[in-house]
């Protein structure tokens, strides 16, 4: 017992030496298997080198099919509960079903081949030691996770010792759950590992978003697994998809690369285009200047003042509002108005909007006033979407903001706006034209913060087109007739 002991403590900080060694390699089943996967190692081997630096954890993998991941979070979730005394932990999945049938019972598995098994106790629940005094201070439970219930995940603390939260098939787990978890993060000189596995299915969601080189993506490292480099897959399926599908579709992105899909499945804007518009540099800001004002109208949401300067959205600083009266929001977007000499204000005058409008107008203001259940009267040449039919003026100018980002657009490295651009969905409705999510139904989806006010702020400058009005001409209009000129006189 002694020496099971002290192989136990070597491998405190070494999660690859207890998987070489707690598991018997050379027989049974495993036999031929030779231990981890190169991948699965080197993974191991992250949180190896991030355990002695004091801070938090964490990593995500995403993988395509058939690669070995569910083993992989076993051996985690082995290692830490057994190497380190009063470790607490909770695992989750997109689904109960995937939780109990597949993550829950791999985990059964792998307990069953380890060496110490009989120290511990694996419940249809739980993972905990033996010893009776330490139920509640030493277990690792399995948790399905719930919008309308967050507490299991709001009270991860285990103040200086170690724990361990793992998000199996995490592209489908609510932002609202890893919203809650990150309060976990709080607890110092505490061991803390976070880890998210899963197939990279959607293109929007938190799993995405560690993936991503800004926002909450700084805070993660990450891998991408493609199942083709693992010895055990069937390679000649995926030989199959790729032929059928092609190597750069998404199914084969998905299933086989173990990378996200460029548009997933009725995602209106994809995320891709969306990062790379946040990437590209502004070399040099040309065009008119349009302001679009999205109206708040309850609870978290925000007034906004977006600003673009032809393909710039990113150099004029935006504005945001909470709690203003129409009033107070009409003088700002007059004050912005004037501050960057706007060629043209577009306002949503739906609802509570329309006193903007009004306000606006008041102060002998030009404006637009949008509404965002009007006709579709923006697509075409000139915004890059010709073709396309929308239900309504909201979608139109979403459709010509999506052409516009694909194409060039610059965007602020603002990740609450990322993720209003690429949360709507689209359908079509019964006369085949394109109708994108209401923010209702968004909202609904989603959670009640997720209201797309700034990226309908930024839509709303697609209303109308525009061009330069010359500061010199002060607003007027010049014309080469002169009233005056002798031939006019005798006209």
């Amino acid at each position: 017992m002694t020496s099971y002991v002290d192989w136990l403590a070597s491998c405190t900080d070494s999660p690859l030496r207890f998987v070489q060694g707690a598991f018997p390699w050379d027989s049974g089943p495993l036999a031929g298997f030779h231990g981890p996967e190169p991948w699965q190692a080197e993974v191991l081997a992250d949180i190896e080198r991030g355990l002695p630096t004091n801070e938090a954890i964490r990593l995500a993998v995403a993988s395509g099919h058939g690669v070995g991941k569910s083993a992989l979070v076993s051996w985690i979730i082995l290692w830490a509960f057994t190497t380190l005394p009063d470790t607490r932990g909770v695992i989750t999945a997109n689904t109960e079903t995937q939780l109990k049938t597949k993550t829950w019972a791999e985990l059964g598995r792998w307990f069953n081949r380890f060496i110490g098994r009989e120290n511990y106790i694996l419940t249809a629940t739980a993972l905990l030691s033996k010893d009776p005094t330490r139920e509640r201070t030493w277990r690792i439970d399995q948790v399905p996770w719930s919008e309308k219930n967050t507490e299991s995940f709001a009270g991860l603390h285990n103040q200086g010792k170690r724990l361990i939260l793992i998000m199996d098939e995490a592209s489908a787990i609510h932002d609202m759950i890893w919203e809650v978890s990150e309060g976990a993060l709080t607890d110092a000189n505490t061991q803390i590992i976070w880890l998210a596995f899963g197939n990279p299915t959607r293109g929007i969601g938190r799993f995405h978003d560690c993936f991503s080189p800004i926002g909450h993506g700084l805070f993660w490292h990450t891998r991408q697994i493609d199942s083709r480099t693992v010895s055990f897959t069937n390679k000649k399926i995926f030989e199959q998809w790729i032929e059928a599908y092609g190597e750069d579709s998404d199914f084969v992105r998905i299933r086989v690369r173990g990378v996200f899909p460029r548009v997933g499945e009725m995602e209106f804007i994809a995320a891709y285009d969306v990062d790379q518009a946040m990437l590209r540099e502004v070399e040099y800001s040309q065009g008119p200047i349009a302001l679009g004002c999205d109206v708040a109208r309850y609870g978290p949401n925000e007034s906004v003042i977006a600003l673009r300067r032809g393909r710039d959205a990113r150099s004029i600083p935006w504005e945001f509002y909470r709690g203003l009266s129409t009033v107070e929001l009409a003088s700002k977007v007059v004050e912005a108005s004037n501050h960057y000499n706007a060629d043209g204000i577009f306002i949503d005058g739906g609802g509570v909007g329309g006193g903007v409008v009004d306000n606006v107008r008041s102060l002998a203001y030009h404006c637009w006033d949008v509404q965002f259940g009007g006709i579709d009267d923006v697509g075409g040449a000139a915004t890059g979407n010709s073709g396309e039919v929308y239900a309504n003026k909201r979608a139109a100018m979403w459709g010509a903001m999506r052409a516009w980002i694909r194409t060039g657009g610059i965007l602020p490295n603002d990740p609450e706006l990322r993720k209003q651009l690429i949360g709507p969905m689209y359908g079509l409705d019964t006369k085949g034209r394109i109708q994108l999510e209401r923010k209702e139904d968004m909202m609904r989806r989603l959670g009640s913060d997720s209201s797309p006010d700034r990226a309908d702020g930024l839509a709303l400058t697609f209303a109308y087109p525009l061009s330069v009005v010359p500061a010199e001409v002060g607003g007027c209009v010049e014309w080469e007739y002169n009233p005056f000129t002798e031939d006019a006189l005798h006209g």
